[in-house]
């Protein structure tokens, strides 16, 4: 296993940490993973307090090894009185069986709740540096889906160790076309890293999507060169010399065994390799400008089709070939949408938004071309 220093903690971090978000709902099982990636060399399991029953199921897959595992938690009630975060921190210690937290994270920090509640005057931050004098936690983290300026300002505080941001192949850089909100997190994480900060990656596979690549897919983006896509999603986040460690949420003892063992070369992409998929990222996202840039210029339509949703979804299908995926995003489109974002059918064909487009598209033609390869079953 490949270690890591966390920022400048002095703490040496396995460059694959275990996200318990999701745990398999046979709890032995999910305990005997666990364990499975500590004995390969893993040393950093992140839950949460709104995980369900993650913190205490992690509590028992430590039991007799606190020494050779970091944990990372996170609490929810950012908002809530000083009162409230320190009970849902001492629940996390309870139901951890443990006596301190490495990496405590504010869950899903915004800089606008950071400002108005986190950081204010008797607000939890008081309650935090208490804790840390206690000796309770070790470092605090944030973990955040806000923009990448956003989280730049929040590093700019000076008061976090680390970050928790997500990062991958789709979602490199900001803008549409599968790079929404709390995406597109590059800048971000090479700021962090000179700040000093540690930094994690959630989504280290797109949430799952890029598992659904077709293999020939996975082989043009590195020939010869890569087990799987899990494999090439890994070793892509390694390759960021600013990345301290990604998380993974591994539900089988096979997917340990197999992103312990990318985590474990020594080399986990050389400049090459990286240059070579960065290239065919980079190409897939020139190719994606061809259907739309995301600019959002073209919004609103008066009958409300959603156009650069839509045409995230096409070039899923186009550029990528995760066509179930894109499927999926266009079936949640038309009139039982909660905000009344319709599909292609919708379009009357008004050319209102190619009247706006900066970019000049056939957006008419192009809204049918998705629909055509879209709403198929």
């Amino acid at each position: 296993m490949q270690y890591r220093e966390y920022g400048k903690t002095g703490k040496m971090i396995a460059a694959l940490g275990f996200g318990a978000m999701r745990l398999p709902k046979d709890e032995d099982y999910a305990v005997e993973i666990m364990q499975r990636y500590l004995e390969l060399g893993g040393n950093l399991i992140d839950t949460a307090r709104a995980y369900g029953e993650s913190e205490r199921i992690v509590g028992r897959a430590i039991q007799g090894r606190r020494e050779q595992v970091y944990i990372s938690t996170k609490n929810h009630g950012v908002q809530q009185s000083p009162d409230i975060w320190k009970q849902y921190m001492d629940q996390s210690l309870e139901t951890l069986a443990v006596d301190r937290i490495d990496f405590y994270h504010v869950h899903d920090l915004r800089w606008d709740v950071y400002a108005e509640h986190f950081r204010k005057k008797g607000g939890p931050f008081d309650m935090v540096q208490q804790a840390q004098d206690e000796g309770l936690i070790d470092h605090l983290c944030f973990s955040s889906h806000d923009s990448p300026e956003n989280i730049i300002k929040l590093i700019d505080e000076g008061i976090f160790d680390g970050i928790l941001v997500q990062y991958n192949m789709l979602d490199r850089i900001p803008g549409e076309g599968g790079h929404g909100a709390g995406t597109g997190n590059e800048p971000a994480i090479a700021h962090a890293a000179e700040k000093g900060l540690g930094v994690l990656i959630m989504g280290p596979l797109a949430g799952g999507r890029l598992t659904q690549m077709p293999p020939d897919r996975v082989e043009k983006l590195l020939p010869g060169k890569v087990k799987s896509i899990a494999d090439l999603g890994l070793r892509f986040v390694l390759a960021n010399p600013d990345v301290t460690s990604p998380l993974s949420g591994m539900n089988e003892l096979q997917q340990v065994d197999e992103n312990c063992a990318t985590a474990s070369r020594q080399e986990p992409l050389t400049e090459q390799e990286n240059a070579q998929i960065r290239a065919a990222v980079q190409a897939n996202e020139k190719l994606a400008e061809l259907y739309c840039t995301g600019c959002n210029y073209c919004q609103p339509c008066p009958q409300g089709v959603a156009i650069p949703k839509i045409f995230e979804a096409m070039n899923y299908h186009r550029l990528w070939g995760l066509t179930e995926h894109a499927k999926g995003l266009y079936r949640q489109l038309g009139p039982d949408n909660k905000e009344g974002l319709m599909d292609a059918t919708a379009c009357v064909e008004c050319g209102e938004c190619e009247e706006k487009c900066p970019q000049n598209l056939p957006i008419i033609q192009q809204l049918k071309e998705s629909h055509e390869a879209l709403a198929s079953p």
